[in-house]
């Protein structure tokens, strides 16, 4: 029995399993952030976003520190799996993962593993970004450019929205590459495994919505200066402030302005965040 690569699913399935082997011992446990001897001494609860044929499942499942769930959106997987790793029944939920209440399956700290469908891997990363409170660590194979761009520092053009947005709460390590030829069918990109580890950062010191609305307006149009791109807020705080046009010329002089996205810190979008409340 195989499972067939669903093209509309993204699916790529990891039949490297060095690799595989690899992206399971990558979970840190105890996992940053159990500090408490107590808490270090329980398993630490995981969530497998798509385990396909279960080629990582089978290297966590071997973990007794790892107390592991699975959620599968596709119907043929689920049932190799449970043919294949009869002691997945009970933890595989079928489900998509972009509209699961994660709440509901976790009352507390979980981490997330998996080979992330390339065709959804930002959307996985918002909907993490939802449950950063719960969710301490993240270990997952990505499209490689995708996983540059998570990683990646200020001042370079792979440099985006996902990258200011992850790296405010977490701190990312780009652990390896993957080549074309580990996967069934090969993709055609390369790939790689990063770990995100939750920072210790407990507020931006701003208004979360407004800064995630002014990281996204800047690099919308990330071509042009921030004066230009942040236009409509801008204005909107002008009106807000009841500001002379004069008023506005002297802080849209602010040199921040002059700047475009990229140049930005998490800590300066924070600043712009504020300037612009």
């Amino acid at each position: 029995m195989e499972v067939r690569a669903k093209k509309a699913l993204g699916q790529h399935f990891l039949t490297d399993l060095s690799i595989a082997q690899r992206i399971a011992d990558a979970l840190l446990v105890p996992c940053p952030g159990q500090e408490t001897q107590a808490d270090a001494s329980k398993p630490l609860p995981a969530l497998e976003i798509g385990p396909g044929m279960g080629v990582l499942t089978q290297y966590l499942l071997q973990r007794p520190e790892v107390d592991l769930r699975m959620v599968e959106i596709d119907t043929e997987s689920v049932n190799y799996l449970l043919v294949h790793f009869p002691q997945v029944n009970g933890r595989l939920l079928e489900a998509d993962f972009l509209k699961l209440k994660l709440e509901k399956f976790f009352s507390g700290q979980f981490a997330v593993v998996g080979n992330f469908p390339y065709n959804i891997s930002s959307q996985i990363f918002f909907k993490i970004l939802e449950y950063k409170e719960q969710v301490p660590q993240v270990v997952c194979m990505i499209q490689k450019e995708v996983a540059e761009r998570i990683a990646e520092k200020p001042g370079t053009k792979t440099y985006g929205i996902l990258s200011v947005l992850l790296q405010a709460w977490y701190d990312i390590e780009y652990l390896f590459t993957v080549g074309e030829g580990a996967f069934n069918p090969p993709p055609k990109v390369k790939s790689a495994v990063i770990r995100l580890v939750r920072n210790s950062r407990t507020d931006l010191g701003c208004d979360e919505a407004l800064f995630k609305t002014v990281v996204k307006t800047g690099f919308n149009q990330r071509r042009k200066t921030l004066r230009n791109s942040l236009k409509p807020l801008i204005r909107a705080k002008a009106d807000r402030c009841g500001w002379s046009e004069e008023e506005l010329a002297a802080f849209t002089a602010d040199p921040v302005f002059e700047l475009r996205p990229e140049r930005l810190s998490v800590e300066d979008f924070i600043s712009l965040t504020l300037k612009l409340s």
